[in-house]
């Protein structure tokens, strides 16, 4: 592994100088595009911010000059890039392409580069952006047209992993690096990245499978663990989030740490949905309000096991937490779960109950009970940032429930649900949102309610971008990983038509053989 480490710091000072000399601005993007691509720009997170700020400069100065003496290629580069940097650009600098569709395809219409990089810029659009959605869903009608002409083209597999699969919606990681239009004018670059990605992909899974092992050891450890009823649990499936969540090679202690309580949230929700009555729920969760284990007497041990071990890791987490930052996020910790605990208790009332929920309240309810906002609230305290915290932030996370979390929690929710009911594989005991709004829409067809939950899913992903754009309450770290948490969802739960998803599938299996196996 020493000659794998001294390889990959001699690329990367390669790499680095070319960044730091590049005097053309559009080459650095070209760069950054690729590197971006090749998930290694934890790298380069220096030079790639300084090169955003200067062509975030040049383009504010001027963005009407900006757009005529570029193609529409590195215009569109280089919006979606600074979008993504964390950079408000205006949709109005595509203004000038707002024209009738025919004029729009007689100029661009073969311009597949133009096409392709302006569906992506498309992805980052925020709610009102009306016409560069427009332009995105024209973009995409005009890749289809051109695929169609040309199925034997080398660039065709790549415009339709575009298509069904755009890089704002997916992770780096896991997505087919394998065809890319790229426009770096030195293939010695292309090829220079392309092996510096190979050494951090040997790093990576090396220290994938080392805390795959610690996740392992950790659970067996547990007295839960030795619970008939979890002694099946698969750890590895719950490490899978933080794994691809946190993204930098270095938060190997955090990606161990969060799949701790990702792990109970897994463990408690199998107590709702299987093991329990509603009389033991109903002592278990008033348990879980008070923060204490007092009064769980009648309570089966599996519960009580299930309390203890909740109460302990939360602490634990906590203390870790103060001895590294300063400061205890335990009373934060507990309202996370003290709200998840709620929102399960209602959905038992309503499966006790026999009657669908009306479609808001299920939705309302079902955000909540996703335990999104659990796992980003203890991701949040195992970043950096943690030491600079304020007041007004911690009451952000306390009282309300964050856009930015919501957001992706309702993302996991709708998704999941709209999931389910294509599969025809709908694992909910208490319904789902779709069963609950055509409960309450006799008139509508199935399909139809299928079209409307994908277009609150499209409008949420215009809301998350608002808030990582606009709204900005939080650091970029946090928003990158709320982020990749939403990208996470279609590979979590099995989109068919999802490439990245066997290459992660491929990745696990991976960490399963080098581990032995993860029960």
């Amino acid at each position: 592994m020493d000659v794998t480490y001294v390889k990959q710091a001699l690329i990367f000072k390669q790499v680095y100088k070319k960044l730091v000399k590049i005097e053309y601005p559009m080459e650095s993007f070209y760069l950054i595009d690729i590197i971006q691509r090749l998930n290694i720009e934890h790298y380069f997170v220096e030079e790639i911010k300084v090169a955003l700020e200067k062509l975030y400069s040049i383009l504010n100065t001027n963005p009407n000059d900006f757009m005529s003496i570029h193609e529409l290629y590195e215009v569109a580069l280089a919006f979606r890039l600074l979008r993504q940097g964390g950079h408000y650009v205006n949709a109005d600098l595509f203004d000038s392409l707002k024209c009738n569709k025919r004029m729009f395809e007689e100029k661009h219409g073969e311009d597949v580069k133009g096409l392709v990089a302006l569906y992506e810029a498309s992805q980052l659009s925020i709610e009102g952006e009306d016409s560069l959605n427009d332009l995105g869903y024209v973009c995409r009608e005009l890749l289809h047209g051109w695929l169609s002409r040309h199925q034997e083209h080398n660039q065709a597999i790549y415009v339709a992993n575009t298509l069904q699969n755009p890089l704002h919606y997916g992770l780096s990681r896991f997505m087919d690096k394998s065809a890319f239009i790229h426009d770096s004018k030195d293939e010695k670059d292309l090829l220079c990245l392309e092996e510096l990605a190979k050494i951090n992909s040997s790093i990576v899974r090396f220290m994938n499978q080392n805390e795959t092992t610690e996740v392992s050891k950790w659970w067996n450890e547990l007295e839960l663990a030795k619970e008939v009823k979890f002694s099946g649990y698969q750890p590895l499936k719950w490490y899978t989030w933080p794994m691809a969540c946190f993204t930098d090679p270095n938060f190997s202690e955090q990606r161990i740490e969060l799949t701790k309580p990702i792990s109970l949230i897994y463990v408690i929700d199998d107590i709702f949905d299987v093991h329990g009555t509603l009389d033991q729920l109903t002592i278990f969760t008033d348990a879980i309000n008070r923060w204490e284990i007092t009064g769980t007497e009648q309570l089966p041990n599996f519960m009580k096991i299930s309390l203890n071990a909740l109460y302990e890791i939360t602490s634990n987490f906590a203390d870790m937490v103060y001895k590294k930052h300063g400061f205890n996020p335990i009373d934060t910790l507990k309202k996370s779960w003290i709200r998840l605990l709620n929102a399960f208790m209602e959905e038992a009332h309503w499966l006790n109950s026999g009657h669908l929920p009306r479609a808001e309240d299920y939705l309302n309810n079902g955000i909540v009970s996703t335990g999104v906002h659990v796992v980003l609230v203890h991701a949040f305290f195992l970043l950096d940032h943690v030491h600079g915290i304020t007041k007004e932030t911690i009451d952000i996370l306390d009282e309300k429930f964050p856009n930015v979390i919501y957001s992706v929690a309702k993302i996991l929710r709708l998704s999941d649900d709209l999931e389910g009911a294509k599969s025809g594989d709908q694992n909910g005991l208490d319904g789902s949102y779709l069963d609950c709004y055509m409960s309450e829409h006799q008139d509508i067809s199935g399909e139809d309610v299928q079209r409307h939950v994908a277009h609150m899913i499209s409008n949420e992903w215009k809301r998350l971008n608002q808030e990582i754009l606009v709204a900005n309450q939080f650091s970029s770290s946090f928003s990158n990983f709320c982020l990749n948490a939403a990208r996470m969802v279609p590979l979590m739960y099995h989109y068919k038509s999802n490439p990245s998803l066997s290459n992660l599938q491929e990745h696990v299996k991976s960490l399963i053989n080098a581990s032995g196996g993860c029960n």
